[in-house]
């Protein structure tokens, strides 16, 4: 195996062991919810968990911008041959500038929280007593914001420092202790299923903790967060500047995620229930092959962005850019075997993939007319997803920003085109043209970006 590839499975087999936790902590939230309670609070809950979606989506800039900048700090750093036992000045900086928009943004979110519960509760519908319950969970768990925007900086740090077994530990810890205090909380003691944004507001802050602990231990000592100079040079506009205009122009991304992903959630419930189930048993289905490509578009992230730092070097070569191009070739063939696999299980096990998730009859036969999606959308999906981490590691903002925005056009152009001939079918033509135009459009501006190093 050549140097390269081992350095790809390094990066990615730690972030896809980690990422295959999350569905658990989904899985025993309902599960202690659904026994627990009626469907007043499971409705409740689902409303409450979907605020949090609706409000940390659009955070995701704080790991995926940090991601990129801290991985081509390092490779520039590796490069000068100016790296340390611990880190280069530039690393520092970029975790210290995104911790503080982190934290700020947090004081935010605390700010307006009653607006925007009150806000998106008014335009939901749901009876008087789910929305209850949503506001209670929602105002129990809105206190762990600043560990949740803490932590999106953490690993998107420790992914630019090649580091993804450490954001492996904080993720499995956070979901361990999650799915255990929610248990414990919920059963043993008087709040009842509210005892479930207890146990998330507790696991928030023990990731939090560990990684911190590990900041502290292996890279810097508690005098770096300490020196309030520091702090202050980092957050002068010279310094801050680029890492502001990418992420505003992840933030826009954020908000084109959403037109596509709430969207399809939305038309899905016009269709009535049963398509509504099928809809989300299938999303879940994409989602659960996106944790195993998502482990290799974060080695993407992290190998491309070391890459480009070096070819930023004063003393680069032009190997750097043989090496670039190699990195950027094995993380596609992995992909694109792990995108093949999951074809071949969807091909010969597609329905009884949705059969582990629903034993329901009706949701069952009305779902055998999708299966042509699923085992197509591996692939698609695939060339999407990895082109995201490649355009991460190059900090290429503008071009991520704007793929999205093309995905977000050919979602809702695919659906209004075909709805009324092909009924909820559409729904499935406009996801996967969201797919194909950011596959289309991120391919055809790699060589104008790679020219514009």
């Amino acid at each position: 195996m050549t140097s390269v590839n081992k350095e790809i499975l390094r990066l990615a087999v730690p972030s896809i062991l980690a990422n295959i936790t999350i569905p658990l902590v989904g899985i025993v939230d309902t599960a202690i919810v659904g026994h627990l309670s009626d469907a007043t609070a499971i409705g409740g809950i689902a409303i409450g968990t979907m605020l949090f979606d609706l409000l940390y989506w659009n955070f995701g800039f704080l790991r995926i911008g940090t991601s990129g900048l801290t991985a081509q700090a390092y490779g520039k750093g590796q490069r000068d041959q100016v790296l340390s036992a611990k880190i280069p000045d530039e690393c520092r900086k970029i975790l210290m500038q995104s911790l503080t928009i982190a934290l700020t943004a947090a004081l935010a979110i605390w700010a307006i929280q009653w607006l925007f519960v009150t806000a998106v509760l008014a335009v939901v519908p749901c009876s008087e007593e789910v929305a209850s319950v949503a506001r209670e969970y929602f105002y129990v768990r809105i206190w762990a914001a600043p560990a949740t925007l803490s932590l999106f900086t953490c690993k998107g740090w420790f992914i630019g420092m090649q580091d993804t077994k450490s954001p492996m530990a904080v993720d499995i810890l956070v979901n361990v202790v999650n799915m255990i205090a929610s248990y414990c909380l919920a059963v043993y003691t008087p709040l009842g299923v509210i005892g479930v944004a207890w146990g998330t507001l507790i696991a928030q802050y023990s990731g939090l903790v560990l990684a911190s602990g590990i900041l502290l231990t292996r890279y810097f000592n508690i005098s770096v967060f300490c020196d309030f100079d520091s702090w202050r040079a980092a957050m002068k506009w010279p310094e801050i500047r680029r890492m502001m205009a990418l992420n505003g122009n992840l933030f826009i991304r954020s908000l084109c995620f959403m037109v596509v992903y709430v969207g399809y959630t939305s038309l899905a419930s016009r269709y009535g229930d049963t398509e509504l189930a099928v809809s989300s048993i299938l999303m879940k289905l994409f989602m659960f092959f996106s944790f195993f490509v998502d482990g290799f578009a974060y080695a993407g992230e992290a190998l491309v962005g070391k890459e480009w730092g070096k070819s930023l070097s004063p003393v680069s070569s032009p190997r750097e850019g043989e090496k670039l191009n190699a990195v950027v070739r094995a993380l596609f063939l992995w992909a694109l075997a792990v995108g093949a696999v999951f074809t071949a299980i969807y091909g010969f096990f597609g329905k009884g993939s949705i059969a582990l998730l629903t034993n329901d009859t009706e949701v069952l036969n009305a779902s055998a007319k999708y299966i042509g999606w699923l085992i197509a959308m591996p692939i698609i999906s695939t060339l999407a997803f990895m082109w995201d981490g490649v355009y991460v590691g190059a900090t290429a903002g503008k071009q991520i920003r704007n793929s999205m925005i093309w995905a977000a056009i050919g979602f809702v152009a695919g659906y209004a085109a075909t709805y009324r001939f092909v009924g909820p079918q559409a729904l499935y033509i406009g996801y996967f043209a969201h797919l194909v135009a950011r596959a289309m459009y991120l391919t055809i501006e790699w060589g104008k970006v790679k020219g514009e190093k």
